[in-house]
Formats: structure tokens, C-alpha cells, sequence
């Protein structure tokens, strides 16, 4: 069956019910594993963001007491954690220095929040499309590894990395929300764990056989 962007989403969602993604207790919490789960797995990044919690409780203005050492410690777990810690003090205090406020910033940057993202330390295009879908409540598509998996197995090709898909579709089209666009993340996700672990188990999804048409 050929399928729109939106069908697609409204299948899944039928088929899995809602997940609720991202699970978090606040914004903060979000930035902060937006960052821990660059290039680890999940199990990693709860952990580093579990020690985070423990030490801050998110506070931003606490993590930016804490020094470099401290801070890396923390991150530790989820890898890379010169890097990543660098990245959320940097991420912090560039969110703290707009007090916090994810609509204000919306406002004020307009069409170019994005790139304004990504010149922030740490912040790839992956990230400034999850930071844009859940922190900035915009119907962005976060073109992740499950997500070019599941449309190369629904007939699109040459999705070789994050750009190859993200040029095709970086804001989702209406009816889209920004909801939706959270959890439509989830959804993907999700049937990536279900069905990619090996990707021949694609066949025996409720997809099989659809195809996409962006």
C-alpha cells in the first residue's frame, strides 16, 4: 500500500499506540540526554543522565558550578565525556542566558533557531532536530538511523547518513504537530527495536509490503 508521510504515522500509531517519547520530567533533563545519547546506547546514556540527576537535579545554573572534572565524571558512562560535558555546559548556559524560556527563543531566532543551534558546541544536526522537536515544540523530522532504515525498507534508496534524509524532509507537512512530531520519533523508534535486531525481521511487521511516497 502506498503511504503519505501522515498515513504512515497514523498506521503506526494505530498499530503501537501512543509512546509517550521523550520520557523526561522536564526540558532540562531532555537537553541534557539529547547529548548523552550521541554515538552510545541507551542503556549508557540513562546511566550518565541518572548521575547527573543525582548530583543537580537538572538545575542548569548547578551544573555550571560544577568544574570540568566533576562534570566528566558524571557523563562518563555514556562515553566521549570531554566532549559531551563540554557540550552540556555549553548547551546549559546558552539556554540559561535565554532564561530558560524555549518559546522566547523561538521568537527571537525565528526560522534561523536551527543554525543557531548547531553553532553551539556539541550540537550536530541530529541533535538540533531533537533539541527543535521537544525542546522548541517545532513538527521537525528527526532523520535518525531507525528512521533510514524503516524508508529504505518502505522504497526510499540512497539514504547512506543523517543529511541523505534530512534534506528530503526536515519539517514534517500539515496536518503534522509538534505532538505529533514527538511522537511520531517514538514511534519509529521503537519499531526499530522491534523489528531491525535482525532487519530481516522487517517482513514480519504490520509495514510489510507499504511503501512510502514523500
Amino acid at each position: 500500500m502506498d503511504l503519505t508521510i501522515y498515513d504512515l504515522y497514523q498506521k503506526m500509531l494505530r498499530h503501537m499506540g501512543p509512546t509517550n517519547w521523550w520520557p523526561a520530567d522536564s526540558k532540562q533533563q531532555i537537553i541534557i540526554e539529547a547529548i548523552l545519547i550521541q554515538n552510545t546506547t541507551e542503556k549508557n546514556a540513562t546511566r550518565a543522565s541518572q548521575l547527573i540527576k543525582a548530583e543537580t537535579d537538572y538545575d542548569f545554573r548547578r551544573i555550571q558550578e560544577l568544574s570540568s572534572e566533576q562534570l566528566e565524571l558524571l557523563v562518563r558512562p555514556a562515553g566521549f565525556m570531554k566532549n559531551k560535558s563540554k557540550a552540556i555546559r555549553t548547551v546549559s548556559k546558552w539556554y540559561l542566558e535565554h532564561q530558560e524560556d524555549s518559546h522566547a527563543a523561538v521568537k527571537q531566532y525565528g526560522q534561523n533557531l536551527r543554525q543557531t543551534l548547531l553553532k553551539l558546541h556539541g550540537v550536530g544536526p541530529e541533535t538540533a532536530d531533537v533539541l527543535l522537536t521537544y525542546i522548541f515544540d517545532q513538527p521537525q523530522f528527526i532523520a535518525d538511523k531507525y528512521a533510514r532504515t524503516l524508508f529504505s525498507h518502505l522504497g526510499l534508496s540512497g539514504l547512506s547518513d543523517y543529511q541523505s534524509l534530512s534534506r528530503q524532509l526536515t519539517r514534517l507537512p500539515a496536518p503534522f504537530t509538534y505532538q505529533d512530531a514527538q511522537e511520531f520519533h517514538g514511534l519509529i523508534d521503537e519499531f526499530g527495536k522491534d523489528y531491525f535486531h535482525p532487519p530481516k525481521n522487517f517482513e514480519n511487521s504490520f509495514l510489510a509490503g507499504d511503501k512510502l511516497i514523500l
